[in-house]
């Protein structure tokens, strides 16, 4: 069974909301995490920059030392200082080789070359030195400054050099990450420019078949007022009809009766003071008649309006005695079929079916000529359907719906039916109302 449009409707915009929050969501949860690695890409950038700073910072204190610690070996005449200084040129060599050792472990690509060049360099200046710390006190004054001008100060120069190459390799590798984050924010922008523009076309498009969609719904409220106000003047005017058919019935049938009894009473009245008491019964039997007609227009009238059998019988002998009235009064064969009918019918679904086949009935003979109607009433577990055919000229049903099939159809929803109408032109017509049930 498909779904209603009122629920299709609901279900359009709870899924088109529900899609625009989850793409805020997205968009949030999505910015938060961009933000989170950014920040952590920077971090990482700057932390990495900061160790291998301090790293290059740390050698080129230690070669730098060293050369001081050299030169104070070699100038220093004395033995026991010369060892003192000797014993701080080694502390700072293991010192620069594990900063060399740990930054060798950070190095990229670029700086390979540079920080072998580095390392290849201090090893020949330990190389260089190793002779020195052989040498004696005659020999140090001696050669010591020849030494320190020719081999120590020009390769610590040289060594700071390819340090300073290394830093500025180290900070070219900062702004290459700077870049990276700059660039990764950029992305960040431009998914988060895109996220924003589908979810503010998502809004837009949203507002816009909102907007479409209250407008429907305010010109079908203004068509179903337009036709409700018009289906009220047609009660109104059905009313009236039913009222002048009534009177008109009352004043045919009823009054001219009446009227007949009250000439008759008179004849009957003079006949007795004249004492002629053999027509007298006739008279008696004449207004006799006229009275009894009197009563059995009333009364039809009254089963007309409200069957009493109805409430005293049931639903099934009601439909089959107003099938024998009307088979009576215009020829037409009524058959009335019933399957499981229950007695215990709610009141309201007993005058719904009895009005429904009642209106019917009337259409059948009066509009489609028919000579055959065929009413089927079956009662199920959770619903009673009800089904009238005839054998008439039919109709086109999107066209052509009278005032009795718009009360039919308002019946039917006000007990929360169902209601459609099979027919053709020539091809007669079938009614088919479902009315629920309560479970029993």
């Amino acid at each position: 069974m498909s779904p209603k449009p009122g629920a299709s409707n609901l279900l359009a915009l709870v899924a088109g909301f529900g899609g625009l929050l989850a793409m805020m969501a997205f968009a949030e949860i999505d910015g938060v995490r961009a933000l989170q690695g950014i920040e952590r890409a920077n971090d990482e950038i700057r932390e990495d920059f900061l160790l291998r700073t301090r790293l290059l910072e740390r050698i080129r204190g230690d070669v730098y030392v060293s050369g001081t610690y050299v030169r104070d070996y070699l100038l220093e005449p004395e033995t026991g200082k010369a060892e003192g200084h000797r014993y701080s040129l080694l502390e700072t060599r293991n010192d620069m080789d594990a900063a060399l050792a740990q930054y060798g472990v950070l190095i990229h690509a670029r700086e390979r070359q540079p920080f072998q060049a580095l390392t290849a360099a201090l090893a020949e200046y330990w190389n260089t030195l190793d002779p020195v710390f052989s040498w004696s006190t005659a020999v140090r004054k001696r050669d010591g400054f020849v030494f320190l001008r020719d081999e120590v100060f020009p390769r610590r120069q040289a060594m700071l050099g390819i340090a300073d190459q290394i830093r500025a390799l180290n900070e070219a590798q900062l702004n290459e990450g700077k870049t990276r984050v700059e660039q990764t924010f950029a992305a960040f922008r431009q998914r988060l420019r895109l996220t924003i523009g589908l979810t503010i076309g998502l809004g837009l498009l949203l507002a816009a078949l909102s907007v479409r969609r209250i407008l429907g719904l305010e010109s079908q409220t203004a068509r179903q007022f337009r036709e409700v106000q018009q289906l009220s003047a047609r009660l109104v005017e059905a009313q009236e009809a039913e009222r002048r058919s009534i009177a008109r019935e009352l004043h045919d049938e009823v009054g001219q009766s009446l009227t007949g009894v009250l000439v008759e009473m008179a004849n009957l009245s003079t006949l007795i003071r004249a004492r002629d008491l053999d027509p007298v019964e006739v008279k008696a039997g004449e207004i006799k008649k006229l009275v009894e007609g009197s009563i059995g227009v009333v009364r039809n009238m009254a089963l007309l309006l409200r069957p009493a059998m109805l409430d005293d019988l049931g639903l099934i002998p009601a439909l089959e005695w107003q099938a024998r009235e009307v088979s009576k009064r215009s020829g037409v064969w009524v058959q009335v079929d019933a399957e499981g009918v229950s007695e215990e019918l709610p009141e309201e679904h007993k005058t719904s079916v009895y009005r429904i086949v009642q209106e019917a009935l009337h259409n059948a003979v009066q509009h489609a000529e028919a000579h055959r109607i065929v009413v089927t009433v079956k009662q199920e577990a959770r619903r009673l359907r009800v089904t009238i055919e005839d054998d008439g000229k039919g109709f086109n049903p999107a066209r052509a719906k009278g005032m009795g099939l718009l009360g039919i159809e308002e019946r039917v929803s006000h007990l929360g039916g169902t209601f459609a109408v099979e027919s053709q032109p020539g091809g007669g017509a079938t009614l088919r109302v479902t009315l629920p049930l309560e479970a029993q």
